[in-house]
């Protein structure tokens, strides 16, 4: 894989916030197996409920998320994924298996605060 770097201002570019997942559900409708999540990004001109589409489903089910943290890019253009529009980016990475596991912070915070 080709490193590129990236400047500060780059990085600053990227709004990664931490939000409470409040609803969850299956997403039948989508072409890969997914989840549909509603974050609480708490108050302030980034916050409120919002919702993404999540690939997610081979460790999550809808009833183990809801109440998680998670870290999402806020200030993407949202994406139309079939009937669901998808607002935010939810966070996570690849096993090798291709299974995703959530981006969280190991401790709470307030809903809606940037990575430092």
């Amino acid at each position: 894989m080709e490193t590129t770097s990236i400047t500060i201002d780059d990085f600053e570019r990227v709004h990664l916030r931490v939000g409470t997942i409040i609803r969850a559900e299956e997403f039948p409708e989508a072409r890969k197996p997914a989840l549909k999540l509603w974050i609480d990004f708490g108050e302030g001109a980034e916050g409120g409920v919002r919702r993404s589409s999540a690939q997610i489903t081979h460790l999550y089910t809808p009833e183990m998320l809801v109440g998680k943290q998670v870290i999402c890019v806020t200030n993407f253009s949202p994406r139309q994924i079939g009937p669901f529009l998808s607002e935010v980016l939810t966070c996570g990475f690849y096993r090798e298996d291709g299974s995703v596991v959530l981006a969280v912070p190991d401790m709470s915070v307030t809903n809606g605060v940037r990575l430092a």
